[in-house]
């Protein structure tokens, strides 16, 4: 998708969504000590590192115990962080990501540079594009911290099953990557999120 309808699409998206932006942040703030936001350091277009934006979902410094999130009952979790995990709500200040310029709507899930650092020659080749919001990996792993509570080591198996598979998507993705297939990920990634599944990967 270009820089152009990036921008547009992601302003008009914070405008339409301000008032509930501003309840849900509200909400966070209200119920846990801390700010409504989370900021974490992510690895963007050309390696260049950059902050991801997220409504904070959970207990302050809960990231000191970990980075992946075990499960959507994870006990770092506040009880507004369930809701806004559910309907992934949390990820929707990566809106303006995409306005400051360090993320697209559509393109690969930026990683934390720990996980980058494992990267094959192939895989740091998603570096090329801006990070996006969603994609093929996003949408295939939807529900992916429910995955990870099944795990009885899951960093070793997020490191050895998951971040690979994940980054053979995004791979695909980059491979078929054009304005229709955008708009597709945005419309499936939207239903998705109203519990009708689609699968693009082809």
């Amino acid at each position: 998708m270009s820089r152009f309808a990036d921008v547009v699409l992601s302003s008009l998206g914070l405008i339409l969504l301000f008032p509930i932006l501003g309840i849900v942040g509200l909400c966070i703030v209200l119920e846990s000590k801390g700010g409504m936001f989370f900021r974490q350091e992510r690895v963007g277009k050309d390696r260049k590192n950059f902050f991801l934006l997220k409504f904070r979902s959970m207990h302050q410094n809960a990231e000191s115990k970990g980075q992946l999130t075990v499960g959507s009952r994870d006990q770092r979790i506040t009880r507004m962080g369930y809701f806004i995990r559910k309907y992934k709500i949390d990820e929707l200040p990566q809106l303006l990501n995409v306005v400051f310029g360090d993320m697209s709507l559509v393109g690969p899930r930026p990683e934390v540079p720990k996980y980058v650092n494992k990267y094959t020659e192939e895989q740091l080749s998603l570096l090329s594009i801006r990070p996006g919001i969603t994609d093929f990996a996003s949408l295939y792993y939807f529900e992916e911290a429910d995955l990870l509570a099944q795990a009885e080591n899951p960093e070793r198996t997020y490191i050895e099953e998951v971040l690979p598979q994940k980054l053979s998507f995004s791979l695909l993705y980059m491979e078929q990557k054009s304005l229709l297939k955008d708009i597709k990920v945005i419309l499936v990634t939207i239903l998705r999120l109203f519990g009708i599944k689609i699968n693009l990967i082809k």
